[in-house]
């Protein structure tokens, strides 16, 4: 008999709910996973979208009180569990940053309630040990790392296409160093990237994702495929962030499919540069370090994958499922 799981839905693009999408189809042969609808990805309006969220999910959160099962949260609305339900949560923790609140001044003293009521859940994982150390100093003693996982039958399919053809699939010039900036989102650095690299001849940004800045340079909206053959057309990766992110996907699975990469420590993104030996980026002098970081020895690069390599499918299977299991 399946252990029976409660948790949001994995719908979305996010970091965040790629890592619950892995979670659900690698533990699926023993877990049945009962899910939550995630309101606030549904709302286009952006202010107090978690407040509706919140609001809309209590009748439906606090009827599963007398439900059997376990829980694995990575949401506000464990504000709304009771405390029995919280000694059977795992709680995923992902990464904080107010830069992303959509209901201030509120929104900031939700966290810091929900910092207060994790130590009554059963375990706290997060992805990163910047972010272990974040919620040890916030109180929360028994933290848990269980990293980002990727699925290597996927990256060795990938690394083993032509990139010559997939340069032509985007129109990248035999000539051109092409540089993948990440998302065209909020707070991910995007802009001051491509200004740092403007006019800078033979290189082109190029990014990915909803464009929510709405980015004039060559940019790709595209399915999970086409943006891995994006990712192995592209030379240099830069990640230069002002958010504080988890432990940055996107940038992790550009170093596995060969691309130096230029990090701004900031974060998780700091434990992955270190992992991984990837140098800072200086917006001063972003196009000189571009093109050294095009001409980055094949070593390198082996050295990168060799250390994200063991974060794979049977890592994390393992992981949650031991996890899973002690709170069964």
């Amino acid at each position: 008999m399946r252990q029976v799981v409660y948790s949001m839905e994995p719908v979305g693009r996010t970091g965040g709910r790629a890592y619950l999408r892995m979670l659900h189809d690698v533990t699926a042969e023993h877990v049945e996973w009962r899910t939550m609808p995630d309101y606030k990805r549904a709302y286009r309006v952006r202010r107090w979208r978690k407040l509706r969220h919140l609001a809309r999910l209590a009748p439906a959160v606090r009827a599963l009180d007398r439900a059997a099962g376990s829980f694995v949260w990575d949401d506000l609305s464990l504000l709304l569990f009771t405390p029995g339900m919280r000694a059977r949560t795992v709680f995923l923790f992902h990464h904080y940053e107010p830069l992303q609140h959509d209901s201030a001044p509120f929104e900031a003293k939700l966290w810091e309630r929900l910092f207060a009521v994790l130590p009554q859940c059963a375990a706290v994982v997060c992805v990163a040990p910047y972010w272990a150390d974040f919620l040890r100093a916030k109180g929360v003693r028994d933290v848990r790392i269980i990293y980002n996982a990727f699925d290597l039958v996927e990256v060795e399919r990938i690394r083993r296409l032509d990139r010559h053809e997939c340069r032509a699939e985007f129109g990248i010039a035999p000539d051109t160093v092409a540089v993948y900036a990440g998302k065209a989102v909020h707070w991910k650095g995007t802009v001051n990237v491509a200004g740092a690299l403007a006019n800078a001849h033979p290189i082109q940004v190029i990014t990915s994702g909803s464009n929510t800045i709405g980015f004039d340079g060559t940019h790709y909206d595209l399915p999970r495929e086409r943006y891995l053959r994006l990712l192995r057309a592209c030379d240099v990766g830069v990640f230069a962030p002002r958010m504080r992110e988890g432990w940055s996907r996107c940038a992790a699975e550009a170093l596995l499919l060969g691309l130096p990469c230029l990090i701004r420590p900031v974060a998780g993104l700091g434990d992955l540069a270190e992992l991984t030996g990837q140098p800072t980026p200086d917006l001063s002098r972003l196009p000189a370090q571009v093109l050294e970081r095009a001409d980055a020895p094949e070593a390198e690069a082996k050295g990168a994958y060799d250390a994200l390599a063991r974060f794979d499918l049977t890592y994390f299977g393992n992981a949650w499922g031991e996890l899973l299991a002690e709170i069964a």
